[in-house]
């Protein structure tokens, strides 16, 4: 028999990697499976020779699939599945492989390789030449990436992927904010956001810092107003016909800040929340009637809030002179906290007023519908220079309310506003510093990575045992 034979025992040789390999995504097709299935195979004479053939390929086989697949999730080739992690296990042990080897911490005297691989790797229509300095480096091809990655976000160990590559990854990063398509890929880390009772925390951070660190570039936050969507199925607080991406991703991070506001109340989810928001608020342009609303209403949410630790405080500071023993408990401390949130709403709201108040009737409409709100922070010493725009805006619209008459249509009062806005002249609003945040890892970000990596390794990884007595790096009832 042929060394080059197309069977290998009772099997036609591509059937016989799909049982190697536990996928059935080999496609002779496929650029890896075709070079793969090109190898030379002995042809066994017996059905022991065929056993020790198995034992000695099987291993190869699949660690070299993993190459492949590690970077396409499983979906080069194949449909996308219902459940990624369970019809593609070679595609979930590769791609839990990477992430523990990309996070593995540097040696004294070199960088962690394979996380100077995935920092470097091109794309193969670059045909630009690698540094001599970077013997890691390698190319792939990025759509192919970009769309395995936009089908498989439901899992946590997808997600820190697309993390780990726009974070490190320049050309990643520029490969993806100069897609025509951003949509298919921000749905998906919008929807983890929206679900975030279903959600662990670690997961709700990944997704939330990918939106940080694409809201850091002008060029998304203005395209993300131009594409439309329609009928958002998941989205299940409003029917929302129409909306665009921009208006839809500020209602999921706002329901964000709510959520958190009265569930979980982490200040580190706030922070990169609003963040998120400040990034957009220069170019915010045609908000969703509802999306303007609700920023509205998060506002109204926090003066509630603040007027109740007012209350508490001078409660407790009474109650405290009638009795010296009893401590007073830290209301300095929740009120800096909660007027530090306040502060970065009023000024998301006044970026938007003096960058593209002609752009935003809506917001300008839910700002005069809601003016008793800010009232009480015009002369409030944390709030006074902030609120001069906004009270001008109020101020100026209300007026030319007053002149159109009583008992107008809000049709009629959103073509005030429109014509207004041409009547504001604009250096009557006073200009403030850009709003504009970074993220950053901390110092020591393996003291989050590491143990949330094998967390994933011992929650998702097929056919591992670890005996949760021995588990240390991690608790097991963190999610």
């Amino acid at each position: 028999m042929g060394s080059n034979s197309s069977r290998i025992g009772d099997l036609p040789k591509n059937e016989y990697l799909k049982k190697l390999s536990g996928t059935e995504s080999i496609s002779e097709n496929d650029p890896f499976w075709n070079q793969l299935l090109s190898f030379s195979f002995p042809a066994p004479t017996s059905s022991t020779e065929l056993k020790l053939l198995e034992e000695a390929t099987i291993s190869v086989c699949r660690s070299l699939a993993g190459l492949w697949t590690v970077f396409t999730l499983g979906g080069v080739g194949s449909k996308a599945a219902a459940a990624p992690e369970l019809s593609s296990p070679l595609a979930n042990q590769s791609l839990l492989l990477l992430l523990v080897l990309a996070n593995l911490t540097d040696a004294a005297d070199a960088p962690n390789p394979y996380r100077q691989a995935i920092m470097s790797f091109k794309n193969t229509q670059d045909s630009s030449p690698f540094p001599s300095s970077n013997p890691h480096a390698f190319q792939i091809n990025f759509n192919s990436l970009y769309m395995a990655l936009c089908e498989q976000q439901t899992s946590d160990q997808a997600t820190l992927l697309l993390y780990t590559l726009l974070h490190q990854n320049s050309n990643i990063r520029t490969y993806m904010l100069a897609r025509t398509d951003v949509e298919n890929l921000v749905l998906p880390i919008l929807e983890i956001l929206y679900h975030v009772e279903e959600r662990n925390s670690h997961h709700v951070y990944m997704a939330l810092i990918i939106l940080l660190i694409l809201t850091e570039d002008d060029g998304f936050n203005r395209s993300i107003h131009e594409v439309m969507l329609k009928n958002i199925t998941w989205y299940s607080e409003r029917v929302l016909t129409e909306i665009s991406l921009g208006s839809l991703l500020i209602l999921v991070v706002i329901r964000t800040i709510q959520y958190n506001m009265t569930r979980t109340r982490d200040k580190y989810l706030h922070t990169n929340c609003l963040a998120a928001l400040a990034n957009m608020s220069a170019q915010f342009r045609s908000l969703h009637q509802y999306a303007a609303q609700r920023i509205i209403s998060l506002f109204s949410l926090l003066s509630k809030k603040h007027n109740k630790v007012l209350e508490q405080a001078t409660q407790s500071l009474r109650g405290s002179l009638s009795s010296s023993d009893v401590p007073l408990p830290d209301y300095a401390q929740d009120l800096n906290v909660i007027e530090e949130v306040i502060r970065m709403m009023l000024e998301i709201i006044n970026s938007c007023l003096t960058n593209s108040l002609h752009h935003n009737p809506n917001l300008v409409y839910a700002l005069l519908y809601k003016r008793d709100l800010f009232e009480q922070f015009r002369t409030h010493p944390s709030f006074q220079d902030i609120m001069q725009n906004i009270d001008l805006v109020i101020t100026f619209f209300s007026s030319r309310l007053l002149q159109a008459g009583a008992e107008l249509s809000v049709e009629r009062v959103l073509e005030i506003i429109k014509q207004g806005v041409v009547a504001l002249p604009k250096d009557r609003l006073k200009k403030f510093p850009e709003l504009k945040f970074k993220y950053v890892e901390e110092e020591q970000p393996e003291e989050f990575f590491i143990p949330y990596v094998w967390s994933l390794v011992y929650n998702s990884a097929v056919g591992l045992y670890w005996n949760p007595q021995d588990i240390q790096l991690f608790t097991m009832d963190s999610d």
